[in-house]
């Protein structure tokens, strides 16, 4: 489970992720309504009650059909009121949740969350699906670097296991171990980038991170079919100077495919190239 906030209208709202479904505090709206006002209220409604129901039938093949039923016949009746927690217990329902302790409060589903916002107002609703949407968007970029960053590091287990295997010497002290190490990584920097990653750091002293922190998705991609491919080359035995100009051609060429690609640009999630 994960929690972010987004801003809406000025009110903090808390979004949960839980079993890969987002969720939306209604407890956190509610702040932005005007006058006393109670989720209960809003669940005794009949319009509410219709669409919970039929947004159960459609997503949850646990619902209970008899008790949804039984509320519904009441709903909107003045003597009738229910709460989160008896709608969940009598019908199994999975799209509301009242929680507890440190994310206590009501959370709906992403859908019913955006139902519930028009009980706020109709602008409410508005900014918060528009808020919403900017929250997936930045964790989709977020998510796509990650996954190009865990791609090379993949791909980099493969290349130092060749190296390992084939170019450390036995009984070498593990300071000349990662001296071959960086060797061989810097290999790859400069049949990409043109720089070590030293020559990297002194032009940017003041810059956190290393040389590949700040390449875009292109370069990425192309480092990870690098370090492959320096793996093979380690195996067949070939020198590491024929293997730079092997390399080097390579990603010139592959380059120049990866940036004239739009799916790949896109894997960029706003990163500047």
């Amino acid at each position: 489970m994960s929690n972010k906030k987004i801003e809406v209208k000025g009110t903090l709202v808390t979004v949960l992720t839980m079993d890969d479904m987002d969720f939306i505090s209604l407890t956190d709206m509610l702040k932005a309504k005007d006058g006393d006002f109670f989720i209960s209220d809003w669940l005794r409604n009949r319009n509410t009650v219709e669409f919970l129901g039929i947004w159960e039938q459609v997503h949850n093949p646990n619902f209970n059909y008899g008790e949804f039923a039984a509320i519904k016949s009441q709903a909107g009746l003045n003597s009738y009121k229910i709460s989160v927690k008896e709608w969940v217990e009598k019908t199994n329902a999975i799209g509301l949740v009242a929680k507890a302790g440190r994310y206590g409060g009501t959370y709906a589903h992403k859908d019913i969350a955006f139902e519930f916002g028009m009980w706020i107002s109709a602008e409410f609703k508005i900014y918060l699906i528009k808020e919403f949407q900017r929250l997936k968007e930045a964790e989709a970029g977020q998510l796509g670097w990650d996954i190009r960053r865990n791609l090379t590091k993949i791909n980099y287990r493969i290349h130092t296991d060749a190296i390992k295997a084939h170019l450390i010497p036995a009984e070498l002290t593990s300071a000349q171990t990662s001296q071959i190490y960086a060797s061989e990584a810097d290999l790859l920097n400069m049949a990409l980038f043109g720089l070590t990653a030293q020559q990297w750091r002194d032009a940017h002293p003041g810059q956190k991170g290393n040389i590949r922190d700040e390449a875009n998705a292109a370069q990425l991609v192309c480092l990870a079919n690098l370090e492959t491919l320096n793996a093979h080359f380690i195996q067949q035995g070939l020198a590491q100077s024929e293997r730079l100009k092997l390399l080097n051609q390579t990603a010139i060429g592959q380059m120049t495919l990866l940036l004239a690609d739009k799916s790949v640009q896109r894997l960029d999630g706003g990163k500047k190239p």
